[in-house]
């Protein structure tokens, strides 16, 4: 018996934490406070508590159970693997679908910011295609072009958070303008349902798990660097929050289409104000990028366990990459650019993940004892907390997503029947 083609290892922890952060802090952070706003108010700050929380329960479920199956797929290999291939295939699907309907996303979030009016589709379409260009000469050149992609965001945010401070002024200035007494005034539901919008932001860390075949020393670098990449975002993200109420307050996040120019506009800063949107940009690119990369792991491990076609399961030769799924998956991501705008796919998207991340909470309190890092109190939390997050989304992606579920379900039903009779 011959094996498979495996992937490279090529990736260090600082590689792995710098793919991490450029998927979560990526369009998430120009594009998730606005809707969040709009469900909750000043209650943004108290979603976006429960949203860490969360992120944290589903991110040391990933970590637990990526040091033991160090394989491209992430939760997909791991609800194979402990629980059963149902459960792997829901997760993959769950992924592979919200996933590509966000690279539609980001990318259409790019060309907003980048493109001359008029030409935004075409412009997308050229980042889908030159990112997936990157990711096909191999996963070091992705690493090294992400690595300055977080950088560039790195600084814009800095400079929106600074100008945002000289306005807010400091605690007295934050109270009179964004009244955090009343944090709770959007109800538990609006809350509940900021949380939600707000996970899409954070889910990035699902990346470095579904990379796990191209890490170096991954039983140690993968939790580690799964942990930096979430801390670091939990405290960029919370500082960005405060300074948008602080200076636009809760309507006025809930109503601007780019809270973060707006704020920067708002202080005076007019020379920020490009910076702004070169990084906004640019983290449209990262997250992209990243996005591109996760899925076509996914995409090589549900292929080799025949729940895709299993030609998406092709090694390149040379660049040590999935080749085929991602050329597929540029394809795809291209058509739904020029057909259909998916910017506000966010709730679709969180309702993928959300899943996808339940099952890993459900693998990693399966685990055995020799292979727990963590207390199984946290697995339940972060189940319960995905189940109850899924259920407050907007009504249209959750029905959205149960859609592709069962369409997911009867191609697998199929699929299993003609390898049964054959």
């Amino acid at each position: 018996m011959t094996s498979r083609p495996s992937l490279a290892r090529k990736l260090g922890l600082a590689d792995a934490v710098f793919i991490g952060l450029g998927s979560m802090i990526g369009a998430g952070v120009f594009a998730a406070f606005t809707p969040a706003a709009h469900a909750a108010g000043n209650g943004l700050l108290v979603g976006l508590a429960v949203a860490a929380v969360v992120a944290v329960c589903n991110a040391l479920a990933s970590a637990q159970l990526a040091a033991v199956y160090p394989e491209s797929g992430g939760t997909y290999v791991y609800g194979r693997r402990v629980l059963t291939p149902w459960w792997g295939f829901f997760a993959g699907w769950s992924f592979v679908i919200g996933k590509t309907a966000s690279c539609a996303a980001m990318a259409l979030t790019f060309a907003f910011y980048a493109a001359p009016t008029g030409w935004e589709r075409p412009v997308a379409v050229a980042a889908v295609v030159g990112l997936a260009a990157v990711n096909y000469r191999g996963v070091t050149r992705t690493a090294a072009l992400t690595r300055a992609i977080v950088v560039v965001v790195l600084i814009a945010l800095a400079a929106a958070v600074a100008a945002g401070g000289s306005v807010i002024g400091g605690p007295a200035g934050f109270a009179q303008q964004a009244d955090p007494g009343g944090l709770l005034a959007g109800g538990g539901y609006g809350i509940l349902q900021s949380a939600g919008l707000l996970f899409f932001a954070f889910a990035g860390y699902a990346r470095i798990a579904t990379m796990g075949e191209e890490v170096r020393n991954p039983e140690r670098t993968i939790p580690r660097a799964i942990v930096i990449a979430l801390a670091v975002t939990v405290v960029v993200y919370a500082l960005v929050a405060v300074t948008l109420l602080g200076v636009l307050g809760p309507d006025g996040v809930a109503s601007s289409a780019a809270p973060l120019a707006d704020t920067v506009r708002a202080s005076g800063w007019d020379w920020a104000a490009p910076l702004v949107r070169l990084g906004a940009a640019a983290a449209s690119l990262g997250a992209l990028l990243a996005l591109i990369a996760g899925i076509g792991r996914t995409t090589l491990a549900m292929a080799r366990e025949g729940d895709l076609p299993r030609w998406l399961a092709s090694v390149h030769p040379k660049f040590a990459v999935p080749h085929r799924a991602e050329v597929v998956l540029a394809v795809v991501v291209s058509l739904l650019v020029l057909t259909v705008d998916l910017r506000g796919a966010i709730g679709f998207s969180s309702f993928g993940v959300l899943l996808y991340y339940f099952v890993a909470n459900v693998a990693a309190f399966r685990q055995p004892a020799a292979e727990r890092r963590y207390p199984r109190a946290l697995q339940l939390l972060g189940a319960a907390s995905c189940v109850i997050l899924v259920v407050t989304l907007p009504p249209v992606g959750v029905a959205v997503g149960t859609g592709v579920l069962v369409l997911g379900a009867a191609y697998r039903i199929a699929s299993v029947r003609r390898a049964a009779r054959s």
